[in-house]
């Protein structure tokens, strides 16, 4: 056996099995339908309310802690912005077909933009106004369920550890660290008053199903149209 994989063995072999990606993508799909189960019928609305409201106090309902708090904050919900999450995808892809991992970058690219218009469809089908029972610490805008900073940054982070993790236990850890990082981006949208704890946990939820659901779809498409895209220089090392 060569000691050295060859270009495909590069792009194909630190991919994960479709069959699996897809079982972890309709788990947290069922995750996210009971989300949105509870939201339209009402039934999630006192957990809602409650949620906003813990850890803040006083007249203007503001969360305790000190001013640096705040800050430390916003940067977190930040990394779910649009601007750093583009650029980390950008430099993400450019990165993968540097090292001849076209397929990897195909998939990433395709999750990322149709992830936009799975959120934007589910936001236009459910319109809830977002909460006005505590102020908005940070600028938003548009529907609020699901929330876009929890769905986009699950998709993209946990899109981006899929991409590059290069075994199953070295995947199994950046997924971990993905899932965390945007669960908290979730929680800092509750925590500065511009979504409901459901918007982010559906958000949280659908762009993890997403990124699953996506990797598996896309698959195969990448892999065929992958030779187009591979340059004919050795593999960056």
């Amino acid at each position: 056996m060569s000691p050295n994989p060859s270009p495909k063995d590069r792009s194909s072999g630190a991919r994960p099995r479709p069959a699996a990606l897809l079982a972890a993508g309709l788990a947290a799909w069922a995750l996210f339908a009971l989300t949105c189960w509870l939201v339209l019928t009402g039934r999630g609305a006192a957990l809602d309310s409650a949620g906003l409201l813990f850890w803040r106090a006083g007249a203007e309902l503001r969360p305790r802690g000190p001013a640096w708090l705040l800050e430390a904050v916003r940067d977190l919900t930040a990394l779910g912005g649009v601007l750093l999450r583009d650029l980390a995808v950008i430099f993400a892809a450019m990165v993968l077909l540097r090292l001849r991992r076209a397929r990897a970058a195909l998939v990433l690219i395709g999750t990322v933009i149709a992830g936009w218009v799975v959120e934007a469809a589910i936001k236009g089908l459910v319109g809830r106004a977002r909460p006005q029972i505590v102020p908005h610490l940070t600028e938003a805008g548009g529907a609020s369920f699901p929330s876009g900073h929890s769905f986009n940054a699950a998709l993209v982070y946990l899109a981006l550890a899929l991409a590059f993790g290069t075994g199953p236990a070295n995947r199994r850890a950046l997924a971990a660290g993905a899932m965390a990082l945007s669960f908290a981006i979730a929680l800092s949208r509750v925590w500065l008053g511009v979504h409901f704890p459901s918007d982010a946990l559906a958000g949280w939820l659908g762009g993890t199903a997403w990124a699953f659901t996506a990797a598996a779809l896309f698959d195969r498409p990448a892999r065929a149209a992958a030779p187009a895209l591979r340059p004919d220089r050795p593999p960056c090392r």
